[in-house]
């Protein structure tokens, strides 16, 4: 036996007769911005759109225009008839209780659309030939679209617009520090002004150069400044050789030896201390090799759900990502860069994307990265707010390379869609895989 879909049709009734009685009530549907397709009845789906069609027309809403529009649409009988807009009106409640009659309409009509998506997904399950991950991501998106069920955007005035930005000015100016993600890298910072929410951050170098140890770090002091989990993507090393590059960021203890196990107590020490101050942060890492756009969205999702919110998604890298079948390799990294930028958009964070470079820089005498090196697609400087290259001149000179312990490291933002471009620098510890403030002036980032 069948059961009755939810519903609330004795208060639509209500305010579908509060409406021809009290001209306010109209106010109150606008501003919570009821619409005629979440009426139960479809009967009541016509009489609320002929006095939304009057409201819009600037006549007064009563018995006498309704029936009348009802008529001139052909519709009065499909409605139920004259007789039943008479009852209607006298059934009209108070206007005091209308707004909390029309959240339970609107309530009732949600669980309908959640049943409906239910249904098709119960239906795509038998049915569907697709791919698991494209099936379960489809069905995520239908609950997501669900839930996240709210009035359109509409036009604003200029004078509301101002108001806001005045008001967002306002409080910036109290602020200290920066407006967005907080990197502990002072330059930078001041630069970026913090990584904005919704960015995509393009990383991007030759190999060797250090390009996951500065994502890692990046990791580290957003994760220690900020609110919000953090979510690292290693499509290319195992999650235990990442918390083993932070924990010998965090301590100090060479990273070979944490390889090794060669370890003096002291060193160890540093160790449990280092890995107490990661585990209180709220650092989350999946390792899962060649994933997919559809399963980054949908962990990240569950992620921010538990969390509350994202503050950074590094994923190392953007060329290991499986991406949907297109017609090339370049097509391909095209639709994860845009999807990237989906991502960083929904889950209101700062996205970094470690990228690879071409062989082209080898070929320069220079070997400083630019633009037209990113592999494989042009479209992943388009869809990027930011594109960052990192560079080690010492990397070229293999005397200093294998002498120097410390050595300075350029980080050029060579695209900056809100702000400006240049050059930073930063000091590379190698043997702990540790990027630092060059300036003497800044703050020690990894103090506790």
């Amino acid at each position: 036996m069948s059961r009755e879909m939810p519903n609330a049709v004795s208060l639509e009734q209500s305010v579908l007769g509060s409406l021809m009685v009290y001209p306010r009530v109209i106010q109150d549907c606008q501003e919570l911005d009821l619409h005629a397709e979440e009426f139960y009845l479809p009967s009541h789906q016509q009489i609320y759109q002929a006095i939304c069609t009057i409201h819009e027309n600037g006549q007064p809403i009563d018995m006498n225009t309704v029936v009348t529009r009802l008529q001139e649409t052909d519709q009065l009988e499909s409605s139920q008839g004259t007789d039943y807009i008479i009852r209607l009106a006298d059934s009209a409640i108070s206007s005091a209780t209308s707004r909390s009659y029309i959240e339970t309409i609107k309530n009732k009509a949600q669980l309908r659309r959640l049943i409906y998506v239910a249904d098709k997904i119960s239906e795509e399950g038998y049915s569907s030939g697709e791919d698991i991950d494209t099936v379960l991501d489809d069905a995520e998106r239908l609950v997501m679209d669900v839930t996240r069920h709210r009035r359109g955007s509409e036009f604003e005035s200029s004078e509301e617009i101002v108001t806001r930005v005045i008001n967002e000015l306002k409080e910036l100016r109290t602020m200290k520090g920066v407006t967005g993600i907080e990197t502990g890298y002072v330059l930078l910072d001041r630069m970026t002004n913090g990584f904005q929410r919704g960015d995509l951050i393009i990383l991007a170098a030759r190999p060797a150069m250090g390009k996951s140890a500065l994502a890692l770090n990046f990791a580290a002091q957003v994760a220690k400044r900020n609110e919000g989990a953090v979510a690292i993507f290693s499509l290319e090393m195992p999650s235990d050789s990442m918390m083993k590059r932070l924990m010998s960021s965090e301590s100090q203890v060479y990273s070979d030896k944490l390889r090794s196990g060669k370890l003096t107590n002291e060193e160890m020490s540093r160790l449990y201390e280092a890995g107490s101050h990661l585990s209180e942060r709220k650092i989350y890492i999946d390792d899962t090799s060649s994933i997919k756009v559809s399963q980054i969205f949908s962990k990240c999702r569950k992620l921010k759900s538990e969390n509350g919110s994202i503050s950074l998604v590094v994923i190392d890298y953007l060329q290991l990502i499986t991406g949907t079948r297109a017609d090339s390799r370049q097509q391909e990294v095209s639709d994860i860069s845009r999807n990237l930028k989906i991502l960083a958009k929904e889950m209101e964070c700062p996205v970094i994307a470690l990228s690879q470079l071409s062989r082209k820089v080898e070929e320069r005498t220079d070997h400083e990265p630019q633009l037209s090196d990113l592999r494989e697609s042009g479209s992943i400087e388009q869809d990027a707010d930011i594109v960052m290259f990192l560079y080690r001149s010492n990397y070229y000179d293999k005397d200093k390379e294998s002498q120097e312990e410390t050595e300075v490291v350029d980080l050029s933002l060579a695209k900056h869609r809100n702000g400006g471009i240049g050059k930073i620098q930063l000091a590379f510890e190698k043997n702990i895989s540790r990027f630092t403030n060059l300036e003497a002036s800044g703050d020690d980032i990894y103090a506790h």
